[in-house]
């Protein structure tokens, strides 16, 4: 393991924090004032990777020496990012659009280490399954308030577990931090987890 440089999570994100602490790797959090510009005309895989070095690299540039990780999240329907509901309303639109059917939770994952200018800039994809929803199931689950912070009005990591079906891919990924991919790119870097 390699602890001589320093470890700089590119990111505010609480969970992304508690994502990165399970790796056992001694870090540092910084935020990004990168400007994300998600009116950008490019596939939402592409925008993925896109932002997430973007948060990296304007981190990256403050510092002589370390290695920074910046992460992007973005939950996908046909094509189309899908946000944080605005109303209830909009909430019980989005779930029952996504009702019985499958969303993608992409993950950009940028990796700049400073002292050799390597750069790395992957995306991790993570097919959720949606189960056939009721009305009432619906409503309960909006009543619950969860829905209405969260992009694609569900939370796989809360309540909204009991929604899906099944998940195909890194858990993790889809909940803003892909550990089985951050794990393999490090390990090019010089960074072993294990």
């Amino acid at each position: 393991m390699l602890l001589s440089k320093k470890i700089i999570l590119a990111s505010t994100s609480p969970r992304r924090k508690e994502l990165f602490g399970k790796l056992g790797l001694p870090f540092v959090v910084e935020a990004s004032d990168y400007e994300e510009d998600m009116t950008l005309k490019m596939p939402p895989q592409k925008l993925a990777k896109f932002l997430s070095y973007g948060k990296a690299a304007v981190v990256a540039k403050k510092h002589k020496s370390g290695i920074v990780i910046g992460a992007d999240t973005f939950v996908v329907f046909n094509n189309h990012l899908l946000g944080k509901p605005k109303s209830k309303a909009e909430a019980k639109k989005m779930l029952k659009k996504l009702s019985g059917k499958r969303v993608d939770i992409l993950t950009g994952l940028a990796i700049i280490d400073v002292d050799s200018g390597k750069k790395i800039n992957t995306i991790d994809v993570t097919k959720v399954f949606i189960r056939k929803l009721t009305d009432q199931e619906i409503n309960n689950y909006i009543a619950s308030g969860e829905p209405m912070d969260k992009a694609g009005a569900f939370a796989i990591q809360g309540l909204g577990a009991v929604i899906i079906k099944r998940i195909e891919g890194d858990f993790m990924g889809a909940m803003g931090l892909p550990l089985f991919i951050l794990a393999k790119e490090l390990k090019k870097i010089g960074v072993s987890v294990l």
